[in-house]
């Protein structure tokens, strides 16, 4: 057999992937060795002439995001918005394989990692074959990684039926692999994209809520009905008293701003509030630190839930707004309560005193705070029953 070298497209090449042979195509990374992935005889071909076990799927290239849905299924939201971020690139997505998609290819598993080069000429191929090809790195199992057609040629020279020359691979650097077909996601294979670059795409995908008001209001019926829809809820007061416990950077930093309060790594909270209860200056810095490590640990949860496949989640702070947590919110909403409510609430939830409960209610924003800052205002004055169908309604709408 002679090897042939293409330049360009043509219908000799398109030729040789529906025969059933085997081209050495470019991409962004390194040079594969396509076949088409729907042919069987062509894909056994692919490891008889790399030695490659059969029991290690092939990754298929494929000319963009609209080939997703026909060669997968149960394809989660984070697919497309990491192809729309990252195709033609260096990212290889997992996903849960059609049947179109022979066993062979997938090594007798039930997922096929998809891949858009990002190379002209094989994207050029890609799309005048309409093929999916099936392209591993061309060369012999346990060498390096080609990154130009000679280097191909010397490899498999009349082992294969051609190769497109288009030049020399920038990157020499395989795909990064992510596997969506399952949660938690998980990188298997760390590559020419970064693993940030993945997270942060992700992080922008999510749709995140605030939900803010004063106690007694009805954020937990708020909540309720997001968590239902599949939300992530972050519960920043419970958050901060787990932290006011456990977090080592937040207790050094309230130990060096407030040091009688901080006693062998444990704080003392009756302590801390006797200094800044009567101190404005004092409050604002405790707010300061305790504000600035919540977001960060908030930040944290949302990287944990994307990587976990939420495409929701829900933010529930008293002091969203006052914290800055608000801006890492795509919308703020307010629940608001009549003040008789509110008190009757509070003080059937936490079995207190009338006076105790309208001390709180007292030191909290009042309506028009959260009027003026939230995108939203949900007002909870009729039954549990019918707010909670407002919440719904309103959700509905904007979810």
């Amino acid at each position: 057999m002679k090897t042939r070298i293409f330049k360009e497209i043509n219908n000799d090449v398109i030729d040789i992937l529906k025969s059933g042979g085997l081209v050495g195509v470019p991409t962004e990374t390194v040079y594969g060795l396509a076949a088409s992935a729907l042919n069987e005889d062509a894909v056994r071909n692919i490891y008889e002439v790399k030695g490659r076990p059969e029991v290690k799927p092939l990754s298929v290239m494929v000319s963009g995001k609209e080939d997703i849905e026909k060669y997968c299924e149960h394809v989660p939201a984070a697919a497309y918005a990491l192809a729309d971020a990252f195709w033609p690139g260096p990212l290889t997505i997992v996903l849960r394989s059609r049947d179109v998609i022979p066993e062979l290819v997938r090594a007798g598993g039930e997922t096929v990692g998809l891949r858009c080069p990002d190379h002209p000429l094989t994207l050029d191929l890609l799309k005048r074959s309409k093929l999916p090809l099936a392209a591993p790195s061309a060369n012999p199992s346990g060498q390096g990684s080609p990154c130009s057609a000679g280097e191909v040629l010397a490899y498999f020279d009349g082992k294969i039926e051609g190769i497109l020359d288009g030049g020399e691979c920038l990157m020499g650097v395989e795909s990064t692999i992510l596997d969506l077909s399952h949660t938690p996601y998980r990188v298997l294979r760390s590559g020419a994209l970064g693993e940030e670059e993945i997270r942060e795409t992700l992080l922008e995908n999510l749709k995140v809520v605030g939900i803010t008001g004063g106690s007694g209001c009805g954020k937990t019926t708020a909540l309720q009905v997001l968590k239902e829809r599949g939300a992530e809820i972050i519960d920043c007061d419970a958050l901060y008293h787990e932290m006011l416990r456990t977090d080592e950077e937040m207790l050094r930093d309230l130990e060096s701003a407030f040091p009688s309060s901080v006693i062998n790594g444990h704080l003392d909270r009756k302590v801390l509030a006797s200094i800044v209860f009567h101190d404005p200056e004092a409050l604002l810095r405790l707010n300061e630190i305790t504000h600035s490590h919540i977001r960060r640990e908030v930040w944290k949860i949302l990287e944990r839930c994307v990587m976990d496949g939420k495409e929701l989640a829900a933010v529930d702070a008293v002091a969203l707004i006052e914290s800055g947590l608000a801006s890492e919110c795509d919308t703020v909403i307010g629940i608001l309560s009549h003040r008789e409510n509110r008190l009757n609430r509070i003080m059937k939830r936490d079995n207190i005193s009338r006076q105790a409960a309208q001390e709180r209610v007292d030191a909290q924003q009042p309506d028009g705070f959260f009027e003026k800052h939230c995108d939203k205002i949900i007002y909870n004055n009729t039954t549990e029953q019918q707010f909670e169908s407002d919440c719904n309604a309103y959700f509905s709408e904007v979810l």
